[in-house]
């Protein structure tokens, strides 16, 4: 028997933190420790970001916003209105979401629930066509 968890479009919500990405590039970095002990430091810094903003940012998606959050006060909102497209890279193991508003790109590592995200921007920001 299968569940499916359905979003209303009328309520907030703030999706869970997700440290699979920061962590597994820090431990990744441990290999390249062997071949270069400055390129394995450059991926144990960049894992070591993730893992603190992993730890900081909330996104939250409202009825009519993403927005996003750091240490639990908002510091961006983009109406979906004038969003024109979305997307979540590399469906096996989601790493990098996208979307694009009227005048801008944006990139965002999947530092948060994958499946809950999904389900925020069919709910939220279904796309067309």
């Amino acid at each position: 028997m299968t569940t499916t968890n359905t979003i209303s479009n009328l309520e907030t919500i703030e999706l869970p933190p997700n440290y699979i990405i920061p962590l597994a590039i820090v431990l990744g970095a441990i290999p390249f420790g062997l071949v270069n002990i400055w390129l394995s430091v450059i991926f144990a810094g960049f894992g070591l970001f993730l893992t603190i903003q992993t730890a900081l940012i909330r996104l939250r998606f409202t009825p009519t916003t993403l927005d996003v959050y750091r240490s639990g006060q908002r510091i961006r909102s983009f109406p979906y209105a004038e969003w024109s497209n979305w997307r979540i890279f590399w469906s096996p193991v989601p790493i990098l979401f996208y979307f694009r508003e009227v005048n801008s790109i944006h990139f965002l590592p999947i530092i948060f629930d994958a499946a809950t995200l999904k389900a925020c921007l069919e709910t939220f920001c279904p796309q067309q066509g």
